[in-house]
């Protein structure tokens, strides 16, 4: 089983409407690691870590969360990012960017 990080940075009217809690839950139901929160610019930023097919399911659970999603940008995530998660959390909703 492959380990990826995967940073994903999600347009669309994602703000106000639960997105990162919802994205917290799933995340943890699917026994990933990371980290959510929101930018300036209106955009929720994620990063999933786990096995390869459980970070592209909860990529495809993305498009469908809560409010309206236009886009998902996606890349590897790095070690530093990694590293922002708060110490004995396995996902972590953090302060907006």
């Amino acid at each position: 089983m492959t380990h990826i990080s995967t940073h994903v940075t999600i347009r669309g009217r994602v703000q106000g409407v639960g997105f990162r809690a919802w994205t917290e839950v799933i995340a943890l139901e699917h026994g990933l690691q990371g980290w959510v929160r929101n930018r300036r610019d209106g955009s929720v930023e994620a990063l999933f870590a786990g096995s390869a097919d459980v970070v592209a399911t909860m990529i495809t659970a993305c498009h469908r969360g809560p409010g309206r999603v236009d886009r998902i940008d996606q890349r590897a995530g790095t070690a530093e990012e990694f590293a922002l998660r708060r110490p004995g959390d396995l996902f972590s909703v953090l302060p907006t960017a």
